[in-house]
């Protein structure tokens, strides 16, 4: 969708329009966003997820939320820019939108299923390649920490995010933002919320993005990591009845980026000669229909997911011509939540049952060119034919052909007891998870290649061409079973509590369809074999892996003094993990992205969290994270990792925060208020054998803004000192490539609020 179909549409939202909607929600509002930084305050404020309603500060859960206040004062536009804020969350910007990794306590998926969980107004996203999307009008972000699996199953065995948008019902108006920074970048968004009805309301929003980029191709000098995005969103929540509430939110976006700005090594430079790219569309329809009152409540959840997505790769990120990848892939999942629970004196409960079906049709062929037959094939056949012997390609391009149908279902039933006795919480919640998966592959190569006799260069003679065709087809299915418990007990303490908790952690197994390509380069192998030796080539072997299982133990505490001036977290944890999912580069020749299952690790730390305000001018925060995330058990092959850091994971986290507002007097301006603050992150380890590390790096940002009647304008900078650090590092087919992080820039940022227009 162009920007020519957004603007006109925006547009229109504003004229459509035109009763006059409640001024007090709006106006409380205004008085909200216009709050100094609350990041780490979240003292009573309540979760709004369906599953989790009691006060923070009376839950056995360690968490990190973001007010909107304060997510456009660090202008935060997505999930990466809460890197850090919430200690030992860890989001590099690397690769495209697709590479959405995220790690928390040493725990992390960079292909296929996610290690942590993310609901965007209680709908749960079941395919991470959606996770990294930019949005306007977050009311609030919610980070919790530690095994989530117990309540929410699939995809949370590290922690779950919970954001939640803007809701008619607490604001109606106009809203807009536009943004120009350097390196050619800005942003424009703008949403209309309106009460049509007392009980009904309703909102519009879009937003439109453009990067002109940081990197640059030196091959044809072109900028290798341009991208542009664009969403809209449209709410609707109907309460008839104090009982009853029914909200639906559907949601599109699209991204197109060049991406992949991975510079070689040997060289320092981005130069690779074929096209890269990342094109995703994506849509979103949930519902969700809530009925209680305070001693019962029943909610129905239930979503829908659609994402239509190309990955082309020049997957050897040269000059020369290897080998390139086009992954095309449709896929489509539906879930359905169903929640129940009740209260009864210091008794609470919770029960419910959880369904979800997904479905991906992709195509993924690889093409092998010149350099790639050459190097990557011939060269090791031909080293093993007699002198005088050799054998060529017929063709200068070889097409691994490979199309997947995927489909993973399942079903889950989950309860959970809380009782209070005196100053003492005690909870036991207990699930049961079933999922089944399976793969329907074809793998298929059609070529031909002749053996030449050479002991005359000048006249070689054609001895024998043999024809190649690969046509592989299977079924592969695998089934997945678990009890998921999880126990705590927190003491609580006036405006403050301390907590003990153990709960199991679970991600189930898989396929992975990246493998195919070496699947049938080895196919390829054994079929031109020179020396005529069976090969054994075992698709389910090679693609398959296990579930991830994790056992958490943690104690942890939230504190709020001084009348609500300090608010302080802690947590001290230890994972002990089994059959940790990896992702890990082939050696050698070899092509592809492998997921394996490490034997064993263990991931121990801790997380400090302090939010101080001396005053109503100033506001000092503090997120500090560490994690020592080990291997115990990981044998590739003949080399044994134990002792060995889990790689991409960061060992530290820290953020630090100042602000200080400034009241004015003067009718046409508000406040002036600056804030500083700094992000450091690593030391992180790039491979298993920890060759590689990026040393721990900070950033520094500032930010000045001045606040308008109905207006806020923002002069902002990010890395300041322009500190040079690696995002990410990887070595394929021999050669060894990373991406830089972002350099210096800045912006200014207009933010226009006109409630009830």
């Amino acid at each position: 969708m162009s920007s020519r179909l957004i603007t006109p549409l925006l547009f229109a939202i504003i004229f459509s329009f035109s009763a006059k909607a409640s001024q007090t929600d709006s106006e409380a509002l205004r008085e909200r966003l216009k709050e100094g930084p609350d990041t780490l305050e979240i003292g009573e404020v309540n979760v709004t997820s369906i599953k989790q309603s009691r006060s923070l500060l009376r839950q056995p859960v360690t968490v990190t939320t973001l007010k909107q206040g304060e997510i456009e004062r660090l202008n935060i536009a997505g999930m990466k820019g809460v890197s850090e804020i919430a200690p030992n969350f860890f989001m590099p910007d690397y690769g495209s939108r697709m590479t959405s990794t995220i790690y928390v306590r040493g725990i992390g998926a960079r292909i296929d299923q996610p290690a942590v969980g993310l609901n965007v107004d209680n709908i749960p996203y079941l395919n991470k390649n959606a996770y990294d999307f930019d949005s306007q009008d977050i009311e609030r972000i919610e980070v919790l920490r530690g095994p989530q699996s117990t309540l929410f199953g699939r995809n949370t065995i590290a922690g779950l995010i919970n954001i939640y948008t803007l809701s008619p019902f607490y604001y109606q108006g106009l809203r807009a933002i536009a943004e120009g920074a350097t390196h050619g970048n800005y942003r424009l968004g703008l949403s209309y919320y309106r009460m049509l009805t007392p009980k009904l309301g309703m909102s519009l929003s879009g937003h439109r993005s453009y990067r002109r980029g940081y990197f640059r191709n030196s091959f044809d000098d072109s900028k290798a990591d341009r991208e542009h995005t664009e969403s809209l969103r449209w709410k609707t929540v109907f309460k008839p009845t104090n009982s009853l509430s029914i909200e639906n939110v559907a949601s599109y976006g699209y991204a197109h980026q060049n991406g992949y700005p991975y510079a070689f090594e040997e060289s320092g430079e981005i130069n690779y000669n074929d096209p890269a790219f990342y094109r995703r569309k994506s849509f979103l329809e949930g519902l969700t229909v809530t009925y209680g009152n305070e001693a019962f409540s029943m909610a129905s959840i239930t979503g829908f997911q659609y994402l239509d997505d190309n990955m082309t790769l020049d997957q050897d990120f040269l000059p020369d011509s290897y080998f390139t990848l086009t992954q095309k892939q449709h896929d489509r999942s539906f879930t359905q939540d169903i929640v129940v629970r009740g209260k009864k004196g210091s008794y609470n409960w919770l029960g419910g049952a959880f369904g979800f079906y997904k479905y991906a049709g992709m195509t993924a062929p690889v093409t092998f060119k010149e350099d790639g037959i050459e190097r990557l094939i011939l060269a090791g056949v031909n080293s093993k034919l007699p002198p005088g012997m050799r054998l060529d390609w017929d063709s200068p391009e070889l097409l691994l052909g490979s199309d997947f149908k995927q489909a993973a279902k399942g079903i889950a039933f989950y309860h959970q007891s809380s009782y209070d006795l005196d100053n003492l919480s005690f909870s036991f919640g207990l699930r049961f998870d079933y999922e089944h998966t399976s793969l329907k592959y074809h793998s298929h190569s059609s070529t031909s290649c002749t053996m030449w006799n050479v002991r005359n260069p000048a006249v070689p003679i054609p001895m024998k061409t043999v024809e190649i065709s690969i046509d592989d087809r299977d079924k592969l299915s695998q089934h997945f079973t678990e009890i998921l418990p999880k126990l705590s007990i927190t003491y609580h303490l006036p405006h403050s509590a301390i907590f003990v908790s153990a709960s199991k952690g679970y991600k189930a197994g898989g396929y992975n369809t990246q493998m195919f390509s070496t699947y049938l380069q080895q196919r390829l192998m054994s079929e031109v074999n020179p020396k005529g030796e069976e090969t054994d080539v075992n698709a389910n072997k090679m693609v398959s892996y296990r579930p991830e299982i994790s056992w958490n133990y943690e104690i942890g505490g939230h504190f709020s003094v001084d009348h609500g001036r300090v608010y302080s977290t802690f947590a001290l944890f230890l994972i002990d993990c089994r059959d940790q999912q990896l992702t890990v580069f082939p050696k050698g020749t070899t092509t592809g992205r492998i997921m394996t299952n490490a034997g064993r690790t263990r991931s121990m730390g801790g997380e400090f969290t302090m939010s101080y305000k001396p005053t109503s001018r100033w506001h000092f925060n503090l997120a500090y994270g560490y994690t020592n995330a080990t291997f115990r058990r990981y044998v590739d092959g003949d080399e044994s990792y134990r002792g060995k850091r889990v790689p991409y994971a960061p060992s530290n986290t820290l953020f630090l925060s100042a602000s200080f507002r400034q009241p004015l007097s003067p009718s046409w301006i508000n406040a002036v208020s600056i804030t500083t603050d700094m992000r450091g992150t690593g030391s992180i380890y790039w491979d298993e054998a920890n060759t590689y590390r990026q040393p721990f790096y900070t950033e520094f940002g500032a930010a000045l803004r001045f606040e308008f009647p109905g207006a806020t304008l923002d002069i902002w900078g990010k890395n300041l000192t322009d500190k040079e650090f690696a995002t990410f590092r990887y070595e394929s087919i021999s050669n060894n490539f990373f991406q830089r992080g972002l350099p210096a820039r800045g912006g200014i940022t207009l933010r226009l609020d006109f409630p009830s227009l």
